[in-house]
């Protein structure tokens, strides 16, 4: 690997850490104070549900930042999108941080937490996309899903972050913590804009995108031509990131929250069990990519999603014990082999199933269309179905389980990418589909 490939893949990770670092104290948030502060008028499990519905409002932004960047991304290349990306994320992260609430001014805090939201959300619409795509583009022949793999591995991080800094926020006294304790993970996210910055400006273009303007000019409408031309592979990708996207938010972000506000558990035992679950996916993501790299991305998919499904029942049963090393136990297969397995493998897959000329676009609209039918209504409707279920965890259970299975089913009837040529304007023809 030489310096530039290192310079890339740190891009990758970096941003994309930055990106779920802010997605998921955001989420976190939602889950435990939000409600309090944001919508206090509210009967305490609807203010909840309120605070869960803003998590999902960012994802109706992304599918429009996938269309608006992968445009960009597609026409005037990969790095501008890197950068511009970045700081709209982290901007908005920021300035949540720094919102009064309810009761300093009254309805137009929670109405300034939505529009910061929809900000997260529009950049967040092609800055994965883009860190993936940069690190499989500079990937050497072979170990696309490997170098690919540093974009989850950067989210895996910022998840594990962002676990870490509110595990110990916290650990304040309550009033400490509502009245300002909160702040300080929005606050902090501005050292990862920063060290974000700095790298991805010294990243030059991609090699295969260059080629690609020098053979033919750019599209004029990206997404439309992605939409019109790889319909296939888009519905691959909207039903492929139902179990990975889903699950990775339910068990994580619904799993704090049931924990928590249903049974009752210290904030700081649920945190511990998703702090070591992440701390292990940082070995496992690049195990489950670089075995894709060996054996294809479609079986190793196919196999965490149906693991996923077997997996729904038996945690909830592990976690309603209270007991905190069970629940430790718990969110290890959940997060490190489930969504891990589907995460890893996924972000070569995505990247290969669509042409180079229209990568961008075809990546970011279909992942943020598939985000918007998975992780953005996962919380939200998780916590309606337990409060439906007079606190009973079993339709979520089966949620997970349907999730997991369509996704399996979507993989199974697309094409094995691992081999394709990267290079290539068109889908892969020649790839299999069994």
């Amino acid at each position: 690997m030489d310096a530039k490939q290192r310079r890339v893949i740190m891009a990758a990770a970096v941003g994309s850490a930055l990106e779920w670092y802010d997605f998921f104290i955001y989420g976190t948030a939602a889950a435990l104070v939000f409600g309090d502060l944001f919508f206090p008028k509210l009967d305490p499990t609807v203010g909840t549900l309120a605070s869960l519905a803003t998590f999902g409002v960012g994802f109706a932004a992304r599918p429009i930042g996938g269309i608006v960047f992968g445009h960009i991304g597609d026409k005037l290349g990969r790095k501008p999108v890197l950068v511009i990306t970045l700081l709209m994320v982290g901007g908005g992260t920021f300035l949540i941080g720094l919102l009064p609430t309810y009761e300093s001014i009254g309805l137009l805090a929670p109405a300034l937490l939505v529009l910061l939201r929809l900000v997260q959300g529009f950049g967040a619409g092609a800055e994965y996309g883009g860190a993936v795509i940069m690190a499989v583009e500079y990937a050497p022949e072979g170990k696309r899903g490997l170098f690919g793999s540093w974009a989850p591995i950067g989210v895996t991080v910022g998840n594990l972050l962002a676990a870490g800094v509110f595990a110990v926020c916290s650990s304040l006294p309550k009033e400490a913590f509502l009245a300002w304790g909160w702040r300080i993970p929005f606050l902090l996210s501005i050292v990862l804009v920063l060290v974000g910055f700095y790298i991805r400006a010294k990243v030059t273009e991609t090699p295969v995108f260059q080629e690609a303007v020098a053979r033919r000019k750019p599209l004029r409408s990206p997404a439309l031509e992605a939409l019109r031309r790889y319909p296939k592979e888009m519905a691959v990708v909207v039903g492929a990131r139902l179990a990975e996207n889903g699950l990775g938010y339910l068990f994580p972000v619904f799993g704090l929250s049931y924990l928590t506000k249903t049974l009752g558990v210290p904030k700081g035992t649920a945190l511990t069990g998703i702090m070591i679950a992440h701390g292990l996916s940082l070995l496992t993501i690049p195990l489950f990519s670089a075995l894709s790299d060996r054996i294809g991305r479609r079986p190793v998919y196919i196999g965490a999603a149906l693991f996923g499904a077997a997996y729904a029942f038996p945690f909830f049963m592990l976690i309603d014990t209270k007991d905190p090393l069970i629940i430790s136990l718990a969110f290890i297969p959940a997060i490190s082999i489930s969504v891990s397995g589907m995460f890893g493998p996924q972000a070569a897959y995505f990247a290969e199933l669509f042409g180079a000329r229209l990568r961008f676009s075809g990546f970011a609209l279909a992942r943020e269309l598939g985000s918007i039918l998975a992780g953005g209504v996962a919380p939200f409707l998780a916590a309606w179905l337990v409060h439906r279920m007079d606190g009973a965890p079993w339709g979520v259970a089966v949620y997970i389980i349907v999730m997991a299975l369509i996704t399996a089913l979507a993989v199974y009837h697309g094409p094995e990418t691992y081999r394709i040529d990267l290079r290539a304007d068109n889908a892969p023809p020649e790839a299999e589909t069994r």
